[in-house]
């Protein structure tokens, strides 16, 4: 037995990057929201994506999806990577993933539908099969969650070791003209968060992102 404990110390010794490659790994998983195709914030979207493809990592995950949706799915994934551990492939991987923004970007147009329970529940799906250390899904929205008839919006969440950071769009957008309604709806989701396990954030400034990743 003594040997056995031995040999497993050893071998910790000599690896000891398995463990900790997989603990300090990042997922960040984005789901984005573009109803009428706001321009201003879909330029702000590419802003925090550009800012977060400067920060990951080989070994890091990250995903884009749209959840202006009736219904969300693998569809409305707008790219999704886990970059090679060789940083010049990591680096190729970053730029192909920039250029699916960028075509996405140039060509969407608005939907009248919100799914944000169903981007959520695809988020934690996609980030526990990437096997993340820290694992992180930013939302920007306005929270209001709209389906289409007969589409069933309540789903079951688990988001143990999860952070959950909405990015505040309501300085974005017209169409909520009195910011206490967007505070409701962010109460909501704290809430769900909280109660499935979650971390909840709301992030009214955007400059402050690096607090988030960085801790």
């Amino acid at each position: 037995m003594k040997k056995i404990i031995a040999s497993v110390i050893i071998f910790g010794l000599l690896n000891p990057g398995c463990t900790d490659t997989k603990s300090r790994s990042k997922g960040i998983y984005m789901l984005l929201d573009s109803p009428g195709t706001h321009a201003l914030e879909l330029k702000k979207a590419q802003s925090i994506i550009n800012y977060l493809l400067g920060i990951l990592h080989p070994g890091d995950t990250l995903a884009i999806a749209r959840i202006d949706t009736a219904s969300f799915s693998e569809k409305d994934i707008i790219a999704k990577v886990t970059f090679n551990e060789r940083p010049s492939v990591a680096n190729d991987q970053k730029r192909a993933f920039m250029q699916k923004v960028d075509t996405f970007v140039n060509s969407v147009k608005g939907r009248p539908y919100t799914d944000i329970s169903g981007g959520v529940f695809q988020a934690i799906k996609y980030l526990n099969e990437a096997n993340s250390g820290k694992k992180y899904i930013l939302i920007i929205s306005d929270l209001k969650q709209k389906l289409a008839k007969g589409h069933v919006g309540e789903v079951s969440l688990q988001l143990d070791n999860f952070s959950v950071i909405a990015l505040n769009v309501t300085k974005l957008r017209q169409n909520i003209r009195d910011p206490k309604i967007y505070m409701a709806r962010a109460e909501d989701w704290r809430f769900k968060v909280e109660n499935s396990g979650g971390k909840w954030r709301v992030l009214n400034d955007l400059e402050k992102l690096d607090n988030i990743f960085t801790k």
